[in-house]
């Protein structure tokens, strides 16, 4: 998990993404302030996690503790602090912000969610971890397969 900013009324907000092992997208996050709530909002498939790597940011190892303690994570996942391992998280913050970066911003902060998400989702249909298959689009025209997919999601 990690953060990177996204700015939103002039102002940068933090954009929370947690990646697996495999690079896939497990979960992100959009929130105004950079606190141990707010990392412990990204949930995602923690059940499963055994090491959790981190940034140096204390609130992201308080979040786990306190994760740990309510029994959202499993009792032997140990959070790592690594500036190196977090690579496929910046891989991927790369991917969002060279798409956001042009846009110079957003004007409200729920608009910037859901770009956020529509920016998302593509990538994740691109890593193949939206199964269209069961969504039965076959011969639909495209609008008709978007308006599917983000009510799916």
């Amino acid at each position: 998990m990690d953060e990177t900013y996204v700015n939103v009324q002039g102002e940068w907000v933090y954009l929370y993404r947690a990646v697996d092992h495999a690079g896939n997208t497990v979960d992100f996050r959009l929130n105004p302030k950079r606190a141990v709530a707010a990392a412990k909002a990204i949930k995602g498939q923690g059940s499963g996690t055994r090491t959790a790597t981190l940034d140096g940011y204390a609130a992201s190892h308080r979040a786990v503790r306190e994760m740990k303690a309510d029994g959202e994570l499993a009792a032997d996942t140990k959070p790592r602090s690594s500036k190196y391992l977090n690579n496929l998280v910046e891989q991927d913050h790369r991917g969002v912000k060279s798409r956001v970066g042009p846009m110079l911003g957003f004007k409200r902060f729920d608009t910037a969610a859901i770009t956020v998400a529509g920016i998302e989702l593509p990538r994740r249909i691109r890593k193949q971890q939206f199964c269209l298959g069961r969504l039965r689009l076959r011969g639909r025209p495209a609008p008709a397969v978007w308006e599917a997919v983000l009510a799916a999601q």
